[in-house]
């Protein structure tokens, strides 16, 4: 017979309280799956290792919806678990190592009496922004077939592709031989058995020689790099073909269209200015294509709820937007409040009752291709 161990020892040898294993029974994250002769929770093998992910996530800062999504995750078996979770310890690891260090210039220059600027004080938290949000992306952002067709048939013939800011891989095309860059040992952690091979490298500065592929794509990830205009010129001098799925976020495109950035998020429409996209296009010589969204899009991007709006209520989603944590939690609260306020009182449905119906909408995103 299977051995099952009583909560009581469960919670000794987890180190946590039988209280914490009772709600985590009572929220179904974890539920022991029999119970002793005097009818107390007994926890087999299989009970102890979902337990053990659970834990181990929460000891990273995951929450508990969070924690929820991420091991209900149906396309994750206990190793991708694994190799995730050693992913994010590293990095915890690596970003722990590189504060100490930050730490001991700082001390270093103290000792010398040289001034420290507000800059350096602050370089030990330059994580970057992915960093912050890669724990999400499994639950929420999935490829969303529409828009990889789109994506895909812009690629053209493309045999060999380079998916540049890969993060977890979607939309990268199957039937052809990819390569995926990504700086984020987080994002590359949680990349899924049998995604393409990974390189860990900046667009800035790809390691690969002129012309080495015949197309080179990236996807929702251009905003976050440090040099975009660099990066591009970087694809196009590796590649033979460029395709990009970005915005234009100019006042008509994206922030008076997309009721989200309009009506509560006014902030998000300062992160990039209006010359945001022909600049890109120009710098590569490319051309914008829109894309319409699906109001039941796939992919959790932060306009893909256009016609869902209770979905912004949900801290998981949010925190799978880079935008929530740009803005940051001021804005992102008082924009959680009034969204919150005005779908209880049908204010939200009375401004945006055209979009009742509607199966696809305009908003401003667009496939950059060159």
């Amino acid at each position: 017979m299977e051995q099952h161990l009583t909560v009581g020892r469960v919670a000794e040898l987890a180190g946590v309280s039988v209280r914490t294993l009772h709600h985590y029974d009572e929220i179904g994250l974890v539920r022991p799956s029999a119970r002793t002769a005097a009818g107390y929770r007994a926890y087999s093998a299989g009970d102890v290792e979902r337990l053990r992910q659970v834990l181990a996530y929460r000891r990273l800062g995951f929450g508990l919806r969070e924690v929820a999504d991420v091991v209900d995750d149906p396309s994750a078996d206990a190793a991708a678990h694994l190799r995730r979770l050693r992913g994010l310890l590293l990095e915890h690891r690596d970003r722990a190592d590189a504060m100490a260090a930050a730490i001991d210039r700082e001390l270093e220059a103290r000792a010398k009496g040289t001034a420290v600027t507000p800059e350096e004080q602050l370089e030990m938290f330059g994580a970057r922004l992915y960093d912050a949000i890669g724990g999400a992306y499994p639950a929420t952002r999935r490829t969303d077939s529409r828009i990889a067709a789109q994506v895909w048939d812009a690629l053209g013939d493309a045999r060999t592709v380079l998916n540049v800011g890969a993060g977890t891989g979607s939309y990268e095309p199957p039937g052809r031989d990819v390569t995926a860059v990504e700086p984020s040992a987080v994002m590359r952690a949680l990349r899924p058995e049998g995604s393409a091979p990974c390189v860990a490298a900046a667009a800035e500065s790809l390691p690969f020689e002129d012309q080495s592929f015949d197309a080179a794509m990236a996807f929702s990830t251009v905003p976050h790099w440090q040099d975009p205009v660099a990066g591009l010129r970087e694809m196009q001098r590796v590649a033979r073909r460029v395709v990009v799925f970005t915005y234009d976020p100019s006042e008509f495109a994206w922030r008076r269209r997309f009721w989200l950035t309009r009506d509560y998020l006014p902030e998000a429409g300062g992160l990039a200015d209006a010359t945001w996209l022909p600049r890109l296009a120009d710098a590569i010589g490319g051309r914008a294509e829109p894309v319409l969204i699906p109001w039941d899009c796939a992919d959790g991007f932060l306009e893909a709820y256009w016609r869902r709006p209770e979905a912004y209520l949900e801290e998981h989603v949010r925190r799978a937007c880079s935008v929530w944590t740009r803005v940051g939690p001021e804005a992102e609260q008082r924009a959680v409040r009034s969204l919150r306020d005005d779908l209880a009182s049908g204010r939200w449905a009375e401004r945006n009752r055209d979009l009742v119906g509607l199966g696809s909408a305009e908003l401003g995103l667009r496939l950059l291709v060159a």
